[in-house]
């Protein structure tokens, strides 16, 4: 049976990158991002967008691609980007609760910007109000 494992999104960060650097040498950047759902409001008969939060994680690949430094250097909280990548499950024990946890995230492929600097800057400046 074949299986694909593939996600491509469009859509804002949510928070600056957070970059942790491992005892090897190796690096990941852990990225805030949201995308939209459409769905009618039953109610008011109107479209609206719904937001999905998803987790990112850009690494430095021993093949060259350092796609956690180019988010490092480059992302910021509103930009706008396309992502190619592909799912995986997180799971950790809660260090205060000792339950067990899990998320879906997505080890990123592949990263293009969509807009321009003064584009990216006033997104950032409308997403300092929204709650995350």
């Amino acid at each position: 049976m074949a299986n694909v494992n593939r996600v491509t999104l469009i859509g804002r960060l949510t928070r600056d990158p957070e970059v942790h650097v491992f005892d090897n040498g190796g690096k990941v950047a852990n990225i805030g991002f949201a995308v939209n759902n459409r769905k009618k409001n039953p109610q008011t008969g109107e479209w609206e967008e719904v937001p999905v939060w998803v987790e990112l994680k850009a690494f430095n690949r021993e093949s060259g691609r350092k796609l956690a430094d180019l988010a490092e250097a480059h992302l910021r909280k509103g930009h706008q980007v396309y992502i190619e990548g592909r799912l995986s499950l997180d799971e950790w024990t809660g260090k205060e609760d000792g339950k067990k946890h899990s998320r879906t995230v997505v080890h990123v492929d592949e990263i293009q910007f969509l807009e321009k600097k003064e584009a990216a800057a006033k997104a950032r400046r409308e997403l300092e109000d929204v709650p995350f």
